[in-house]
C-alpha cells in the first residue's frame, strides 16, 4: 500500500543501469511487507541488499545501513541514503553516510536537514553526483 511516487521507476531504472551503482533498501517495514512491495511494483533484482525492521533495531540506529554496506562491500563515504524522514537522515549520519532528503515524503523537507534535498526524482542523480563526485 506504500505509494510509488511519480518518477520513481525512471530514477530506479537509471540508477540500476549504472554499472558503478548498487541499490539497497533500509526500511522500517517487515520483510514480508517489503517483499510484497517488491513483488507488487516489479522490482525483483533491483536491490542488492534488503534490510528490514525484522532483523535490526528501529531507526535511527545505524544497523540497517551498516548491514547494507557490509553486504555490498561499499564504504560509507561512497554511499548515500535517500529518505523522507528525520529517522532516515539520523540513521544515515550515524552510519557515516551522506544524505538526500525528498520533499514529498512523511516529514517536511525543512526538518530533514539532509546534505541535499530534492524536489523531483529527476534531480536525484545530479544530487548523488554532487555528494560523491561524478563517475570518471
Amino acid at each position: 500500500t506504500s505509494p510509488f511516487f511519480p518518477g520513481a521507476r525512471a530514477a530506479l531504472d537509471a540508477l540500476r543501469a549504472q554499472d558503478w551503482t548498487l541499490l539497497a533498501v533500509a526500511t522500517g517495514k517487515s520483510k514480508r511487507g517489503l517483499d510484497k512491495l517488491i513483488e507488487g511494483y516489479g522490482l525483483h533484482g533491483y536491490f542488492q541488499s534488503h534490510q528490514t525492521a525484522d532483523h535490526h533495531p528501529s531507526k535511527p540506529h545505524p544497523a540497517m545501513v551498516q548491514a547494507a554496506l557490509s553486504e555490498t562491500g561499499v564504504a560509507a563515504e561512497r554511499a548515500v541514503m535517500i529518505g523522507d524522514t528525520t529517522f532516515d537522515m539520523d540513521m544515515a549520519r550515524a552510519a557515516g553516510v551522506k544524505t538526500i532528503g525528498v520533499s514529498w515524503g512523511y516529514h517536511p523537507a525543512e526538518q530533514l536537514t539532509a546534505d541535499e534535498t530534492i524536489e523531483d526524482f529527476a534531480d536525484l542523480i545530479p544530487a548523488i553526483d554532487r555528494l560523491l563526485g561524478a563517475p570518471a
